[in-house]
């Protein structure tokens, strides 16, 4: 039990971390499976819209309490420059560096979500493709910080996101289709929007 205890912190940052990379991947195979109308043929209810932002804003919660249990773990310090600065850490300093930055994209990416409908579409849509790299560099930054790399269940998660995420972004391809000139207004809650631009 004092074992435990003594390493509580860095179990709350270990699995913290793996919860926030399943969040995000399944806010980016949630906004591809949208975006490429996998769910529905025409528009899109606005409850799946949200569940899709919901998805995102549990990654920065889950990143936050991951940050928080580096911060309290007494094995490697962290203090605001380790966390905030890449590159700063003496602990696998490229690892953190990738985390540091997908937490930077994903902030932005759903601060610009909140902000959706006050933004123009060209900026909030480059800012929103963003996702894809972020998936990368969280994804190196677990595998590369991570002590689960030799967990089975982990391991075979991983897999299992990447395979969908790298599936649903052919598919995206494949299917894509020119925007129409026409502006579509921002919708109202429960009306259903017809976005083709998600992820």
């Amino acid at each position: 039990m004092l074992a435990v205890t003594e390493k509580l912190a860095w179990y709350i940052s270990r699995s913290s971390g793996i919860v926030a990379w399943i969040a995000v991947t399944a806010s980016i195979i949630w906004g591809l499976a949208l975006s490429s109308r996998l769910v529905r043929r025409r528009g899109v209810p606005a409850w799946l819209l949200d569940l899709h932002r919901f998805l995102g804003t549990l990654t920065i919660v889950f990143s936050l309490v991951h940050l928080g249990g580096l911060v309290a773990d007494n094995y490697v310090y962290f203090g605001w420059s380790e966390l905030f600065i890449p590159m700063s850490s003496d602990w696998r300093p490229g690892a953190v560096a990738w985390g540091i930055v997908a937490f930077y994209l994903v902030v932005a990416i759903q601060i610009t979500s909140w902000l959706m409908r006050h933004m123009p579409r060209r900026i909030w849509h480059g800012i929103h493709l963003t996702s894809i790299p972020l998936f990368v560099m969280a994804t190196l930054h677990g595998y590369q910080a991570g002590y689960d790399e030799n967990n089975r269940l982990v391991r075979v998660l991983a897999l299992v996101g990447v395979w969908l995420v790298v599936s649903l972004i052919i598919f995206r391809l494949l299917t894509l289709r020119k925007p129409k000139r026409a502006a579509v207004s921002a919708p109202s809650s429960g009306e259903a929007v017809d976005d083709s631009s998600l992820v």
